[in-house]
Formats: structure tokens, sequence, C-alpha cells
């Protein structure tokens, strides 16, 4: 069981709204082509989104598929990866001062990903997380900065003007 955390330089609140959006998978997500909705609204449970894996040369067609979610908590997916078969991938987020921690845990559940599953897949998956999660940090951190540094110019106790 591939488990990873990270301390992002943001809020929950920040993290949510990136992992809320379905359209911004693959900015965090390594190894991911261009996201799109495929079914219902993304992160409601059974919605779905497609994207491609780029593997060298070789494109291929993938769903993320939502099975729980507890709004600006939780996010559990079942990734459907072809011939690899699924995984189930799990995001926690927990706050932790101002900034939040954030957990995945993937493990797969059929096909060939599971039966050929060991300590080398497993240590590989943890490189992954590793990439995975300082792409979902850059993602946040970037646009909770935005936000802080527009309510400082905003906040006339920071020198800025009140804008109605």
């Amino acid at each position: 069981m591939a488990v990873r955390h990270r301390l992002i330089k943001a809020d929950p609140a920040s993290v949510w709204e990136v992992l809320a959006d379905g359209n911004r998978y693959a900015e965090w997500v390594v190894g991911t082509g261009d996201s799109r909705p495929k079914q219902g609204r993304w992160p409601q449970v059974g919605s779905s989104i497609a994207y491609e894996i780029r593997l060298g040369p070789f494109r291929v067609g993938n769903e993320t598929v939502v099975r729980r979610c507890q709004e600006g908590s939780v996010l559990e997916l079942e990734i459907h990866a072809g011939f690899l078969g699924t995984a189930r991938f799990f995001i926690e987020l927990r706050e932790w001062g101002e900034d939040c921690l954030v957990i995945v845990d993937e493990h797969p559940l059929v096909g060939a990903g599971a039966v050929l599953h060991n300590v080398g897949v497993e240590a590989l998956i943890q490189v992954r997380h590793r990439a995975m999660l300082a792409r979902l940090a850059r993602c946040c951190e970037d646009g909770a900065r935005g936000r802080r540094e527009r309510a400082a110019r905003r906040s006339p106790a920071a020198g800025g003007t009140a804008h109605a």
C-alpha cells in the first residue's frame, strides 16, 4: 500500500478547490494529458473524467471515477487504466495550522497491475506520488499566495485600499 503525505502551504479549502476541478486533474497527476469531464459533475460520487496517459510515443485513454467524496476533506477514486486494470486512489485533506496535510494512498484492485504488484512497483508508486504531491502543492500554493497578496492589497491595515 503506497501511502505518502505532504504539507502544503495553503488552507484545505484551496487544496480542495484544485481537486474538485476535473479540468485541472492533468495539472497535478503525473503522466496524464488533458483531462475533461466524461460523466456527471466532478467530484460527485459516480462522476468521471477522461484523460490520456503518455508513455513515450504511446497514448492510452484512461478514466477516473469518483467512488467516495466528503466535500473538502476526502476524495476516493477508482482509476481505470486499460490493460493494467484498476486502482484505488484515496486523498485526505487535514487542516494543519494554517496549512493542509495531504495524505494519499494508492493500490491496485484488479488486472495486470494487481497481479504484478510487488515491492518494486510500490517504490515506483512512491516516486510518482512524490512528484504528484509536489505538482499539487505548486497548483495550490500559487493560488493561495495570489489570494493572500490580493487580500493584503485590499486591506486598509496592510496599507492597501479597501474596495467595495
